[in-house]
């Protein structure tokens, strides 16, 4: 169902993975890319999946600090005919290019976003520069930084050895 998205299991759990997500074309969102990590409830698809973005983003409905979304396909109104390819190709992009500001989970971002269009659109673009670049989807909150990672800093292996081997 999945295959047009690079997706990473957790724990080899197929209740809780992560999905590379691309910003939507036409959008100030376009050259971002999110790590977005998905919770599928037991009775999925009977109850919605929990989805929340990984790397920041600035959105007036998802909270810049847990990375939550406001949206209401998802925590009220879903239903079983919907399944994770239209909250990745259909709800999600749409709730990027019409936020939603009079609901927000970011009242700074909803705030600038009513009173200046131009000043929030640079602030999104901002943020996709800084934070959703391809090479930040392996970094978390906690470890982005305005800090350049390289490549071996993002390895996925669980089999990694942490530090240096005493002499």
């Amino acid at each position: 169902m999945m295959t047009d998205y690079k997706v990473e299991m957790i724990n080899d759990c197929m209740q809780e993975f992560f999905v590379q997500f691309h910003g939507p074309k036409d959008s100030p969102y376009q050259e971002g890319v999110w790590k977005i990590r998905v919770e599928l409830p037991d009775a999925y698809p009977y109850k919605s999946p929990s989805i929340g973005f990984v790397n920041k983003i600035y959105h007036p409905n998802v909270d810049e600090i847990s990375g939550s979304v406001c949206l209401d396909v998802i925590n009220q109104t879903w239903s079983p005919m919907f399944d994770l390819v239209n909250v990745f190709e259909v709800f999600l992009p749409q709730l990027l290019i019409y936020p939603n500001a009079s609901d927000p989970l970011n009242d700074e971002a909803a705030s600038l976003m009513m009173r200046d269009r131009a000043a929030y659109e640079q602030k999104v673009k901002e943020y996709c520069e800084k934070y959703a670049k391809p090479e930040d989807i392996g970094a978390s909150h906690e470890e982005s930084s305005d800090d350049e990672l390289s490549e071996d800093d993002y390895a996925s292996s669980d089999d990694g050895i942490a530090g240096k081997p005493d002499p």
